[in-house]
């Protein structure tokens, strides 16, 4: 008789019904404490707990909020969690090895309703626009992306350009941000805010889009001159590029927004007009 084994970490981590639950929520959004006691339901004491432990397993990291200090949104690495996926297959029988699961097909080959995302930072000068331009690098331009800033900037950041340009060979130089009060009347079905400030002062969309935040942190404020902060941007570039490609089996699998927003932050303001 085989001696008995335990089961692989990341099984016991997620078999908790709790930590199951975190995981799923943070699948869909980066989200502070308060915001997943609130949709869990249980005491902070407890949610904090569980949350360490996923942290202490490398499934979940946590960034201060640029907003306010005092708090922290909560990530969730989905890259590692498909890695521990793949390892627990593996460890009940050979044959269940799996290798990383292969990306969805592209949008532009599904017959669906063309998604429209609006992604929203508050200059809009290189963590919306470089999300926008990956959107449509990775879906053929077959996704309506765009994006937008709470407090534009006059310009594009030339190290957003640049790391577009040396990563993925895509040029925006021409580009320039845009306010959010030009989208007045606009339809999405999904914003996504890439900016802990620009979360707090998003506005609401007709339709009540699906509302996602990636919590980045800004990469012009990583050094003294363009040149010492060119590596953060290129940094923040794959992390986005890593998010949309996470993002993309969603858009062809979910058509459309929700009928109610569970991730809107409590502050907002309507679009004029």
């Amino acid at each position: 008789m085989v001696a008995s084994q335990a089961a692989p970490a990341f099984m016991r981590l997620a078999a908790h019904p709790l930590r199951w639950r975190l995981l799923s929520e943070l699948a869909d959004s980066d989200l502070r404490v308060r915001e997943l006691v609130a949709l869990i339901g249980q005491p902070q004491n407890l949610v904090s707990y569980h949350l360490r432990l996923l942290r202490n397993a490398g499934l979940i990291t946590v960034t201060r909020s640029s907003f306010d200090g005092r708090d922290s949104y909560y990530h969730l690495d989905l890259d590692r969690c498909a890695q521990a996926l793949a390892s627990t297959g593996a460890a009940l029988h050979p044959a269940l090895r799996l290798d990383s699961a292969p990306p969805a097909p592209p949008v532009h080959q599904r017959r669906l309703p063309r998604p429209a995302v609006l992604f929203v930072c508050t200059g809009n000068s290189a963590r919306s626009p470089i999300a926008e331009a990956l959107l449509r690098h990775h879906t053929a331009g077959q996704v309506e992306a765009t994006s937008a800033g709470s407090r534009p900037r006059p310009r594009l950041h030339p190290n957003g350009v640049r790391a577009l340009r040396d990563q993925y060979g895509i040029d925006i130089a021409s580009q320039r941000p845009r306010h959010l009060d030009t989208l007045a009347g606009g339809r999405f079905n999904y914003v996504i805010t890439l900016c802990d400030k620009a979360r707090e002062v998003c506005p609401e969309f007709d339709d009540h889009p699906r509302r996602v935040h990636w919590s980045i942190p800004d990469p012009a404020l990583a050094g003294d001159s363009d040149d010492a902060s060119y590596p953060a941007f290129a940094r923040t570039a794959a992390d986005i590029d890593t998010r949309v490609r996470h993002l993309l089996p969603v858009l062809t699998t979910r058509q459309g927004g929700l009928s109610h927003d569970r991730n809107r932050p409590a502050r907002q303001r309507p679009l004029p007009g």
